[in-house]
């Protein structure tokens, strides 16, 4: 931890090393007013913007925002890379992480980080959807694929955080350098989320008003290419860390078809003592046969994710005795 006491007057003071993160491509129209507002609100926080092979001028107009910000450099395209660029680079007790769009209220993050400090959050998520999200976003196939996501996360990871695709969270020291990230593009919300509730991370949703992108500036998000990658990802993860259940779903549709299939036979056998339907049968027996096989994977793999759970928490712990 990089915590820093002072003493004044016989008393301990302990001060918070904060980091800023800001991930920004082609953000030239608003990344000079985030890096204001946030210097401003924070005054005492390192300020980080990395630009992802910006073809604008968002490195000058960051600068204005504040002569000290500290301007990185990710080559490699996508929002996942930036991340996980921050998350190694940069060292501090607690971290806000906020978008470059000047989509989310500055006011809110002395709040989020306050919950960090005082151990209440290992990730603090700025709810959008419960406030303005629906009323400012003007692109409806965006509203429709985040209730899409957020049902999908929430009925498949049995977890209750609503807002799964907002860029304005607050994380521990301990979530980040624990977070091990996979993802490339803006899918990496959705595997930060599923991390935490799967790790037993201490999450807690804030509600944020959002408010839609100035005139001029353009979302980078494409809402078909990156919803169906999202929604792989999806896929990936519940078979990465729920295999049990990802198996057992399909393993049931063997069973059901195996069931199907097989009927017919039985039935024949019952009144006549003979089968004429032998191929049936037999694609039937098959397809049951192939079902088990996918329970039996999906346990195995359940044994195997709970030794890695186990692992990971005396990681933690190692690190924390350092």
């Amino acid at each position: 931890m990089i915590k820093s006491t002072i003493t004044m007057n016989n008393a301990i003071i302990i001060i918070m090393k904060t980091a800023v993160l800001i991930p920004c491509y082609n953000e030239e129209k608003t990344i000079k007013d985030v890096v204001a507002d946030f210097h401003r609100e924070l005054p005492d926080a390192d300020i980080y913007v990395y630009e992802n092979n910006c073809t604008d001028k968002t490195v000058e107009r960051a600068k204005e925002g504040w002569s000290g910000v500290q301007i990185r450099h990710e080559y490699r395209q996508g929002k996942g890379n930036v991340i996980r660029s921050m998350f190694r680079d940069i060292n501090a007790d607690q971290y806000l992480l906020v978008d470059g769009d000047d989509t989310y209220p500055v006011e809110k993050a002395k709040e989020m980080l306050k919950l960090v400090e005082d151990g209440r959050a290992d990730m603090v998520v700025g709810d959008r959807l419960a406030t303005t999200y629906f009323k400012e976003n003007k692109r409806p196939f965006h509203n429709i694929g985040n209730k899409l996501v957020c049902w999908l996360i929430r009925h498949l990871f049995k977890t209750r955080v609503h807002d799964i695709m907002t860029g304005y969270r607050a994380f521990s020291h301990d979530f980040v350098k624990g977070f091990p990230v996979i993802s490339h593009g803006f899918e990496i919300e959705t595997e930060m989320t599923i991390h935490a509730v799967d790790k037993n991370y201490k999450i807690v949703e804030i509600p944020v008003e959002y408010r839609d992108r100035p005139k001029g500036s353009s979302s980078k998000l494409n809402t078909v290419s990156d919803g169906l990658r999202v929604l792989h990802t999806i896929a990936k993860l519940f078979k990465e860390y729920k295999p049990m259940r990802f198996f057992n779903i399909i393993a049931l549709i063997f069973y059901i078809a195996g069931i199907i299939l097989m009927f017919p036979a039985f039935e024949e056998y019952f009144v006549s003592h003979f089968v004429t339907k032998v191929p049936r049968l037999m694609i039937g027996a098959l397809s049951v046969v192939l079902g088990l096989l996918l329970t039996i994977t999906g346990i195995i793999l359940d044994v195997i994710i709970k030794k890695q759970r186990e692992e990971y928490e005396i990681t933690m712990t190692m690190m924390k005795m350092k």
